[in-house]
């Protein structure tokens, strides 16, 4: 069986940028199990995935727009320095904030000034090229 709409597909897989650096592996833990077609995966590595099947391996390079899109300026936020608790006035670290339509939104913390933070909320790996490899467990 090859993979189409619909199908219940399990991969194992490794996730790593550029720099080398493994973002995320499935390797030694549990496979990741998906619905084709579904949205899912990101398109660029569902689109790879497309009429393979059981017993295929995959090594693929997904640019940004394939995957989580190109950093995006206006996400970049300042914020009042008071509005950010104390602990918290680290960059790299992670805050939760609520936006307009009362979602919760996740952003990092890009920068600390004297009176402001800036806070990132795009994606972790927005603008990054993702490297993935990996095999094809099962196709059902």
């Amino acid at each position: 069986m090859i993979i189409s709409q619909g199908s219940t597909v399990a991969i194992t897989y490794t996730l790593s940028l550029d720099s080398g650096e493994t973002v995320e592996s499935s390797a030694d833990g549990e496979p990741l199990t998906y619905t084709h077609g579904e949205e899912q995966l990101i398109f660029g590595l569902e689109r790879v995935l497309e009429g393979k099947k059981a017993g295929d391996s995959f090594k693929v390079s997904i640019q940004p727009e394939d995957g989580y899109g190109a950093v995006i300026e206006e996400a970049l936020i300042e914020v009042p320095l008071e509005h950010v608790p104390e602990e918290a006035r680290q960059p790299g670290l992670i805050l939760t904030a609520v936006g307009p339509e009362g979602q919760e939104l996740q952003g990092m913390v890009a920068a600390i000034g004297e009176t402001t933070a800036t806070i990132d909320f795009n994606h972790p790996l927005a603008g990054q090229v993702l490297h993935f490899e990996g095999t094809i467990l099962r196709v059902e």
